[in-house]
């Protein structure tokens, strides 16, 4: 059978451990058969990003930019023990974090459900897609650890000198202080992401914020997605015959927890980061769950939603086997193969993202799986494969579709 013709390269961004074996495997197994890839390859393997000075980051940042679409394999974010590990020049930053900057993107994490890994909660029909946004707050805060009685106040400058002054607290002993902040333009880019992400996927869009109690500072995330909303993107939420829904972050739990699903959660950057882990672990692990960042002009970049498999990867320097679940990272080699195709008008390499996926649930269903979903199974009798062996199996399934 001849391969499929791709038009246009993707970004192709390698990263570390035993995600980077599984990366190869699948490529030779899964891809490079079926479809002429076009790549433009960026090693974002640990020791490459510090001899590149982390350049090599920014660069596939920026190729996404142009191309539009890119792959990613799982990265290492460096602490105290990985600088002595690889001998790094610095702590380098999150490559995730780098690139979502790079993009101004939203992160959307969805569980990838299948017969057999039964949710937790029996009532979610359909998967729940967690948007995320990614700049500022908790994770951009200031803080100070207050030692004894004092006025704690919040004061901003503007660049004419004039102050804005309000006291935060008066403390008769010893306590903490945090100051957070965000930006009009990020939310702006988080809200029309969500918008335009709902629209490509025909889903109903909810948003969720504590406004009642944060009368500033959530009450802006919700006044920036109403205003966004009515200006831009009403008539075409109702000519997609879909809905845009804002409601407290306390009842949009309350609500999802008997909601069928089917639907995208928008979420501040901090209730993102929780819901998007209650959700995955209540539909299996984080190794079922794909994850892309999306632009707000449209550049989207697919990965796992887990990490690098550290424990796996020194079992497998041992020579040990393991048994190592590859389906995320699968499915965003299908999800980033499937928008090339859409992209570039190739109806052959969307419908054969669409095969890759079906070929890889079909294994499982049939009872061939990995260790982490055999613990976790209501199938009986199932076969555990090693890391190689699912990926080849997956292949067999593959080449019957």
């Amino acid at each position: 059978m001849a391969k499929i013709q791709m038009k246009t390269p993707l970004v192709e961004m390698d990263g570390d451990e035993m995600t980077r074996v599984l990366w190869q495997i699948i490529k030779d197994e899964l891809i490079l058969p079926f479809v002429d890839l076009k790549s433009e390859y960026y090693d974002l393997g640990l020791e490459y990003r510090n001899e590149t000075n982390d350049q090599v980051t920014i660069d596939s940042a920026e190729a996404t930019k142009k191309y539009g679409v890119a792959v990613k394999c799982a990265t290492i974010t460096p602490n105290a023990a990985r600088m002595t590990e690889y001998d790094l020049k610095e702590m380098w930053k999150s490559p995730n974090g780098t690139i979502r900057a790079a993009l101004d993107g939203t992160v959307f994490r969805a569980p990838i459900q299948v017969k057999g890994i039964e949710p937790c909660v029996k009532n979610w029909a359909k998967p729940i897609t967690l948007a995320r946004h990614a700049y500022g707050d908790v994770y951009k805060n200031t803080e100070i650890k207050v030692p004894g009685a004092g006025k704690a106040e919040l004061v901003f400058t503007a660049e004419d000198g004039t102050e804005i002054r309000k006291t935060i607290m008066d403390f008769d002993g010893p306590g903490i202080i945090q100051g957070i902040h965000n930006k009009d333009n990020s939310i702006e880019s988080f809200a029309r992401s969500c918008f335009n992400y709902a629209l490509d996927t025909k889903q109903d869009l909810w948003f969720a914020t504590k406004d009642t109690i944060s009368k500033i500072y959530d009450h802006t995330f919700k006044d920036i997605f109403a205003d966004i909303f009515e200006a831009e993107y009403k008539e075409k939420f109702d000519a997609a015959g879909i809905e845009y829904f804002y409601t407290l972050i306390d009842d949009a739990v309350a609500r999802v927890m008997k909601a069928k699903g089917g639907f995208i959660w928008a979420c501040k950057n901090y209730d993102g980061d929780v819901m998007s882990d209650m959700v995955s672990s209540a539909c299996g692990s984080l190794a079922m769950m794909t994850s892309v960042l999306v632009s707000p002009s449209g550049v989207y970049e697919y990965e796992a939603a887990h990490g690098t498999v550290q424990r796996h990867y020194y079992k497998h320097l041992k020579g040990e086997e393991t048994s190592t679940n590859s389906v995320a990272t699968i499915f965003a080699w299908s999800g980033a193969l499937r928008k090339r195709g859409e992209l570039d008008d190739i109806p052959e390499l969307m419908a054969f993202a669409d095969k890759l996926e079906k070929a890889t649930l079909s294994t499982i269903e049939s009872g061939k799986m990995t260790k982490d979903l055999a613990l976790i199974t209501s199938l009986k009798d199932v076969t555990v494969l090693n890391s190689k062996g699912f990926i080849e199996a997956i292949r067999e399934t593959l080449e019957t579709l």
